[in-house]
């Protein structure tokens, strides 16, 4: 994905999974501070028990900056999140930022903090 460009795949993903809305989120590395292998996983693998609670319908990625100066972190498109969920998902796991795509399929970046 990349932001404000269409994707014709998240599109067919939509469609795949009976949903108009996603997003790409991560439990890594909270307030952007760099944390341990560890430690981020620990923290991802809460972020997938509360997406199991929830009942989310989920796809395993990796988040990457453009620039490449951030390390991959690893992530979830979430499928049927609103816009409002998504950015209280995220602030639950005081992450910066979250990557939300409406029904256009357009990935937006939504800064949180």
């Amino acid at each position: 994905m990349r932001i404000d460009v269409r994707n014709p795949a998240l599109a067919e993903l939509y469609k795949a999974f009976g949903a108009e809305t996603c997003v790409f989120i991560t439990a890594c590395n909270p307030n952007g501070v760099l944390l341990s292998d560890g430690e981020n996983l620990k923290l991802q693998e809460q972020l997938l028990r509360e997406l199991g609670v929830r009942s989310l319908d989920y796809l395993p990625g990796e988040g990457k900056h453009p620039t490449g100066n951030w390390p991959g972190e690893p992530s979830f498109l979430v499928f049927g999140l609103s816009l409002e969920a998504a950015k209280t998902l995220g602030r639950r796991f005081h992450q910066n930022a979250v990557v939300w795509c409406g029904s256009d399929a357009i990935p937006q970046l939504l800064i949180l903090r």
